[in-house]
């Protein structure tokens, strides 16, 4: 479809029903999950294990083909944790496994299909250890992940840098940095005096930020009608 043919009523009431199912079946697999957040498609957001916690308005967004997975790792000597902090935002895709803690500051974006991990888990000679080395894992804030870069044990990524669309990092990044490659390397240094808006900026009035989105939503889907979202969806026409 070019557009949304659903009149407006029509979703708002599926948010409504989204946000039933994020309440009673997602949220209560973390430890914590703050205030104002969206969930896209909770159905295919999965959380496995203990210790896994989010602040106040985090978005996650999932699809029905790419699924977000969040897993701590819990056996023996390990006790992963996942803590991802104020205005997050978790993109299709998106995988974070931890035996050890991975850290997600405000703010920072991951794009689609980022991995992040903080153990080998498996051991280099014996391959029937679990978790094998492992060392946290800390992203700071406003910090943007590329679409499938790989963020690997032991790495801290200073604060407002961005990592680009498949890198691997094994190594540390600076703040303010901007890093490419396999493995990755700092291509450009960005200039911390720079004027910037970051996601809390985005936040910074959540109420006013959810008029604005709702009065979009109107003049967007101003016109639709049931019935023609319903020949839209049986009986699709060009320019649909």
């Amino acid at each position: 479809m070019r557009r949304d043919h659903r009149p407006n009523w029509l979703r708002r009431l599926a948010k409504k029903a989204e946000a039933w199912r994020t309440r009673y079946f997602l949220l209560p697999q973390f430890e914590n999950f703050g205030d104002g957040g969206h969930i896209a498609r909770p159905q295919d957001i999965h959380v496995h294990g203990r210790g896994i916690s989010a602040g106040d308005n985090v978005h996650m967004a999932a699809t029905r083909t790419q699924n977000i997975w969040l897993t701590s790792w819990q056996w023996w000597d390990s006790h992963g944790r996942i803590e991802i902090g104020d205005c997050v935002l978790i993109t299709p895709g998106v995988r974070i496994s931890s035996s050890r803690h991975v850290k997600i500051g405000d703010g920072t974006m991951l794009a689609s299909n980022v991995y992040i991990t903080d153990s080998d888990w498996h051991g280099t000679y014996d391959r029937t250890k679990e978790a094998g080395k492992t060392a946290p894992v800390e992203l700071g804030k406003n910090v943007w992940v590329g679409d499938s870069a790989i963020i690997c044990k032991g790495v801290t990524i200073g604060e407002n840098s961005i990592i680009g669309a498949g890198a691997v990092v094994v190594h540390d990044v600076p703040a303010n940095a901007i890093a490419a490659g396999n493995p990755a390397v700092v291509v450009k240094e960005l200039d911390p005096a720079a004027p910037r808006r970051t996601r809390m900026d985005y936040f910074a009035d959540p109420a006013e930020l959810e008029a604005d989105m709702e009065s979009l939503h109107r003049l967007m889907l101003k016109g639709n009608s049931l019935l023609g979202w319903l020949r839209a969806t049986i009986a699709p026409r060009r320019g649909d």
